[in-house]
């Protein structure tokens, strides 16, 4: 079935250097479909007795391909966690259906991992047990994912920190930390849930521009939560935009920018700013819609 919901690339300014008349996708156009969300909904039980439902996502409809950067951005309450939280498989839909590569999600897979805004690692463990902790769990061999563990750390900066514990870093250097033991079982897809959110201005900067750098490298599918337009423009591929719940895909963005990426680049693309303002026109309107229900 033709998946009903179709991009929307953004005009280029008048003027604007090679004269294209509009943004073009930086992903290979003909890449397969790796995740396919269809008719997707998804209720919670609400009130005093939990006699009632509240519809959280309704009749979501999307296709990810492979090795695409898909940004989910709306506003607060609009289902981008559940998304990703039925993608995990730690949750099913009420109706609709998920699959990866044509098999459908029923439940957590080596295949997908998670990293969510708070980095989640065990205190009493080492930087490199915590990496390697997965692997470990699965009874693999100890000299089969330690030199991966270990390159992986380097990889993100903390080769010297592997023998330190996680009270010891700083938040940035523990959110390194989840990347690295996100990555470490060779997912095909990594669902990240705002990881850099609760991070300062200048440390989300470098764990962006880092995640940019593995991400090229690995080529893995990524479906990426934020609440920040910069973030968006600045890693994605496509940038999904859902509507004030129940959560909806309002429109699709085709992200403009050729990749490497760098912020300064971004900043002084034209295209950056008509980009932003649309990115920012939908955010608004459905602001709107909140306070709408919050002041009828």
């Amino acid at each position: 079935m033709k998946n009903p919901i179709s991009a929307v690339s953004v005009p280029t300014p008048e003027g604007a250097a090679g004269g294209t008349p509009e943004l073009t996708h930086t992903q290979v156009p003909n890449a397969s479909v790796s995740i396919r969300l269809q008719g997707v909904g998804k209720s919670f039980a609400h009130g005093r007795r939990q006699a009632q439902r509240l519809t959280v996502l309704e009749d979501i409809n999307l296709e990810v391909r492979t090795g695409e950067f898909v940004c989910l951005l709306g506003p607060s309450g609009c289902g981008k966690s559940t998304v990703l939280n039925l993608l995990a498989g730690f949750d099913s839909p009420d109706h609709g259906t998920i699959s990866l590569d044509g098999q459908a999600i029923r439940g957590p897979d080596p295949r997908r991992g998670m990293v969510f805004q708070q980095p989640t690692l065990f205190p009493w463990l080492t930087v490199l047990d915590n990496v390697a902790f997965g692997p470990r769990m699965a009874g693999r061999d100890a000299r089969d994912y330690l030199p991966e563990a270990r390159r992986l750390l380097r990889q993100v900066g903390l080769e010297r920190y592997a023998e330190h514990y996680p009270w010891q870093l700083s938040g940035g250097m523990r959110q390194r930390v989840a990347l690295a033991r996100a990555w470490l079982p060779g997912p095909q897809v990594l669902l990240m849930d705002e990881p850099f959110g609760a991070l300062d201005a200048q440390t989300r900067l470098v764990m962006q521009e880092l995640l940019n750098r593995i991400w090229a490298e690995t080529g893995t599918t990524i479906v990426f939560v934020t609440h920040d337009v910069d973030e968006a423009l600045f890693l994605g591929d496509r940038i999904v935009m859902m509507s004030a719940h129940p959560g909806r895909v309002r429109e699709i963005i085709e992200v403009p920018f050729a990749r490497p990426r760098t912020p300064d680049a971004l900043l002084a693309d034209p295209a950056y700013a008509p980009a932003k303002r649309r990115i920012l026109q939908i955010l608004r309107e459905e602001s709107g819609h909140l306070l709408e229900e919050i002041n009828p």
